[in-house]
């Protein structure tokens, strides 16, 4: 693996992990429930990143998925139904899906080049032909915009803010930050 494709790898990884934190602690109906007019829920960021990856980083570059994705098989993925659990889906399939597809495109990584070919084959037909490396980095982009997505979801839930939240400061330091935010918000508040 070069060192590019080592660097991609160590961020989707950490990116990987702090989805999975964000489901720690929380009950069945708090991973699930619709938390943006979006309907964005934590569980169903896992199942969707889940399939980009087994698409992208799988199927996409010649190595087919070692599983089969129903809301893909039957073409429910095009109306979300990647993007929240069923009642019938548990949270264990569903994490131990995204280590599935964690180890699978890993394999990947390990054994493309950057260069390698890929086909998009959902893409408009005159953009399919891309490389593992652009693919590569588009997972890595979404992982990290879906981390940042459930890091503010699990916030909504129960107040517990990203990794980084006690390095930055304690409960006192954040009730002052918070407070100078509004107070700099409010210069612009309609009377």
């Amino acid at each position: 693996m070069d060192a590019i494709a080592a660097d991609l790898h160590r961020y989707l990884q950490e990116k990987r992990e702090c989805v999975l934190a964000s489901l720690s602690g929380l009950s069945e109906y708090d991973i699930r429930r619709p938390m943006t007019p979006t309907a964005t829920n934590l569980l169903g960021l896992v199942k969707h990143l889940a399939g980009g990856e087994l698409g992208y980083l799988g199927d996409c570059v010649g190595r087919p998925a070692p599983v089969r994705l129903p809301w893909v098989e039957d073409g429910s993925i095009w109306d979300s139904a990647d993007m929240w659990a069923t009642a019938e889906e548990t949270r264990e399939e569903l994490v131990e899906l995204y280590r599935t597809a964690w180890r699978h495109s890993d394999e990947s990584i390990e054994q493309l080049p950057l260069d390698a070919p890929a086909s998009v084959p959902w893409w408009p037909e005159e953009r399919r032909g891309t490389t593992f490396g652009s693919l590569l980095v588009r997972v890595t982009a979404e992982a990290g915009h879906h981390a940042g997505h459930a890091d503010i979801v699990r916030e909504l839930i129960d107040g517990r803010a990203g990794g980084d939240h006690d390095d930055i400061g304690d409960t006192a330091w954040w009730e002052t930050y918070v407070a100078r935010v509004q107070g700099a918000a409010d210069k612009f508040r309609a009377v």
